[in-house]
């Protein structure tokens, strides 16, 4: 491992991201255009489909006709019923805004649970009052207090925008600059130089890196100012999971380099990569109702146990330990990643 020759190539992709006006630019624009957008859209509107979770009885998706609520709430339309153990598995979910109303099941008085900040939990509450055909039922339906601070749908979605941004720029910013470089023939170049295969994946990966926490200090400080963001756990923690995420997703990137040979390939197979994680790995939704073997195939993404530990720790506050199981697997991808692309690394076409 030459060291000299490790930092050239290291200062020479910096160099050529940031004279690329149109991609360093876009890096930082389209976060912002992202979280601008959706706390618009979803500032005072609701939504068409809302998930309504209903206590005590067996998790996931219900026959609700067998189950003892108001019948007309029962009829809704645009309205899905998830069951859940307990009380407090639905709090949980209430909380970060994977349901939007949350019932206890069984006869009168009813007891509903529902977030102030959230507008489908509002157009809810109003259709289950009305629901309630008599003022006597009407009367036994009882609001129950949130404890606890209630979650922003933005504070919600926030790190799945920057955890998206993330993963575009690695799997881009590495999967497709090197093939393209073994198109024209850059690599075959280098490979007549000392450089080794080693020291120029390892040159590459770590410029994305720093490419990648730089772009989310700078993204992440703009949005906070303007939209003052809420982090429960510590920023160092935090900054850790971010950290892992884009060396798994780096390395992820690294793969489609080690042999790729066409750009237009390139192209359609990172966006058959990224568009699945996308929407799998609960970046704009959660998944919760949806089918179990679907949650189960989200899992071998690793955007979805990025945002998994970094949602745990901005909106409750977790630390390192309690998101170990999320690091572990994360470190266990960058590693399976990093060996099967050096593996595969070819320097010609």
């Amino acid at each position: 491992m030459n060291f000299k020759r490790f930092w050239t190539i290291f200062l020479s992709r910096n160099r050529e991201f940031f004279r690329d006006r149109a991609a360093f630019g876009w890096n930082f624009v389209f976060p912002f255009l992202l979280v601008a957008g959706f706390s618009i859209i979803f500032g005072g509107e609701e939504r068409a489909e809302y998930k309504v979770g209903i206590f005590p009885i067996t998790a996931g998706k219900i026959d609700v006709q067998k189950v003892n609520i108001p019948d007309r709430f029962k009829n809704a339309r645009y309205v899905e019923f998830i069951g859940f153990e307990s009380k407090e598995k639905g709090l949980e979910k209430l909380k970060h805004h994977k349901i939007d109303f949350l019932l206890s099941s069984g006869v009168p008085p009813y007891h509903y649970w529902v977030s102030s900040s959230s507008p489908r939990g509002y157009v809810l509450e109003n259709i289950f009052i009305n629901s309630l055909t008599s003022s006597d039922h009407r009367q036994s339906a009882r609001k129950q207090e949130i404890n606890g601070r209630e979650i922003e749908y933005i504070d919600w979605l926030f790190p799945g925008i920057l955890a998206m941004n993330m993963m575009f720029s690695a799997l881009w910013g590495v999967g497709y600059v090197v093939v393209r470089y073994r198109k024209i023939g850059v690599l075959k170049r280098l490979k007549a130089t000392p450089l080794t295969a080693f020291e120029y994946l390892s040159a590459q990966m770590l410029s994305r890196i720093f490419i990648l926490m730089f772009s989310l200090a700078v993204v992440w400080t703009g949005c906070d100012i303007i939209l003052s963001f809420q982090v429960e756990g510590s920023y160092f923690s935090l900054i850790t999971v971010f950290l892992i995420g884009s060396l798994s997703l780096t390395s992820m990137g690294l793969v489609l380099a080690a042999r790729g040979t066409s750009e237009e390939f390139a192209t359609g197979a990172l966006n058959f990569i990224t568009w699945p994680m996308m929407f799998l790995s609960e970046v704009w939704f959660s998944l919760e109702g949806s089918p179990q073997w679907l949650k189960v195939f989200s899992q071998i993404f690793p955007l979805t146990h990025l945002l998994t530990a970094a949602r745990k720790i901005m909106n409750d506050g977790a630390g390192l330990l309690e998101v170990s199981s999320e690091i572990t697997i994360l470190i266990g991808m960058t590693v399976f990643f990093l060996v099967l692309s050096a593996s595969l690394f070819s320097w010609n076409k």
